[in-house]
């Protein structure tokens, strides 16, 4: 089954509760959050304030992806979270360690996000104690970019690998490229641009999902 994390990121923010409310009414299966920090990324978001609007205005699940120095500080504020990733290339293995340890305390599903050019042998170690694997399609920061075709790679390599595994795919999706991360075995699709510029969002949502 594939599922869809339409990201707030592209949304207009001086109507985001309606830009949210217009997604989960097309089919949303979970809303999609980008932390971004200044410093793991050059971009900075509003995060805690998509996050707190999208929590008070949908029950679609919220799926917050921290591109962010230091993920464990970010964990607590949050907690309200379905699913919280935090990028592998922010932490040494004590520290991924504890993140997944605290997540699964407070009952947070556990995503670790990887780059386009982080090989996947740097989460293997982790699988069997995470929720889902984000594989970056595009270098994390902004968006708007061009998927980087061969991330695809990574994800079928990653699906050989672990054949349970949720695999989240992000950057640069649209109706042109999502079948061939599907077929390499991607099942939760994260869109902005391509959702939230179309006039039919319920009709790409659908389209992603077939």
């Amino acid at each position: 089954m594939v599922e869809v994390s339409p990201s707030i990121l592209a949304a207009d923010f001086n109507k985001l509760k309606e830009e949210i409310k217009s997604v989960d009414e097309a089919g949303a299966d979970y809303i999609h959050i980008d932390v971004m920090d200044g410093e793991f990324v050059n971009n900075e978001t509003p995060g805690f304030e998509m996050y707190e609007i999208a929590e008070e205005t949908t029950d679609k699940l919220i799926d917050t992806h921290l591109m962010v120095e230091n993920p464990e500080n970010w964990i607590d504020d949050f907690s309200k979270s379905d699913i919280i990733t935090f990028h592998i290339e922010a932490v040494n293995e004590e520290t991924a360690r504890k993140i997944i340890e605290r997540l699964h305390e407070l009952d947070i599903k556990v995503g670790i996000a990887i780059k386009p050019d982080t090989p996947i042998q740097e989460i293997i170690p982790y699988l069997e104690d995470i929720d889902m694997v984000l594989v970056m399609t595009v270098e994390p920061g902004w968006g708007g970019q061009q998927l980087i075709e061969s991330c695809i790679d990574k994800v079928r390599e990653l699906r050989e690998v672990n054949e349970y595994i949720n695999i989240e795919v992000d950057g640069g999706i649209n109706l042109d490229n999502v079948n061939k991360l599907k077929e390499a075995g991607a099942n939760i699709i994260v869109a902005g641009t391509a959702i939230f510029n179309s006039t039919d969002r319920k009709f790409v949502i659908d389209k992603m999902k077939e």
